[in-house]
């Protein structure tokens, strides 16, 4: 069986990732939500959760549910922390996703994750896209979007990596820092250059 190539869509919290995955999705592009997937291994009582409950017992209850919120404000203020989680969580979105793989039969896949590169998933993907914008923007769309404190989102940005790395690491950069009209018309020219490289130019 021939797997899907896989386009990996990254980028920094609050620089509209999520917008572009969704307008590829309104053009006909399959996408694999990795924050989904992420959800769904981490259903009450999974073998998932099993594991983080060792390590977080603060953040479960007697179901098994976990507290997103506790373990966001641990992990987001602890970069060992959140080593610890990424090394069990990222096991088991990796099986979800080969197990979605195999149910697809197309040229390409997108593969929708913020962690892309610390999952080590941006191995497999034959081209990797990032969405960055200004801090200041991406600051001002995460309180408006996460209702969380100013505090929690410079946790959220001192974890993750800068421009300058996505830049260096990335095949395409979709830069976000207008309006959704702009935003629509970079995310489909990036669409068309992913298709070229896929399919080979016409």
């Amino acid at each position: 069986m021939i797997m899907p190539a896989l386009v990996g869509l990254t980028g920094q919290s609050g620089a509209g990732k999520s917008t572009v995955s969704d307008i590829w999705r309104d053009s006909g592009v399959s996408v694999i939500d990795c924050d989904r997937v992420a959800k769904k291994v981490t259903e009450d009582n999974s073998d998932c959760n099993k594991e983080l409950s060792k390590l977080f017992p603060e953040c479960f209850d007697e179901r098994l549910h976990l507290d997103r919120r506790k373990m966001a404000d641990i992990v987001f203020s602890d970069k060992q922390r959140l080593k610890e989680q990424n090394d069990i969580i990222f096991k088991y979105i990796t099986k979800c996703i080969d197990d979605i793989l195999k149910s697809y039969d197309k040229s390409f896949i997108v593969l929708d994750a913020p962690t892309l590169f610390e999952s080590g998933i941006y191995k497999r993907c034959r081209l990797i896209v990032s969405v960055l914008a200004d801090e200041e923007k991406r600051f001002e769309r995460i309180i408006a979007r996460d209702k969380i404190s100013a505090d929690s989102v410079k946790l959220r940005f001192s974890s993750q990596q800068d421009n300058s790395f996505f830049i260096k690491n990335s095949d395409i950069i979709i830069t976000n820092h207008g309006d959704f009209s702009e935003l629509k018309s970079k995310a489909l020219n990036a669409l068309e250059q992913i298709k070229e490289i896929i399919y080979g130019k016409s």
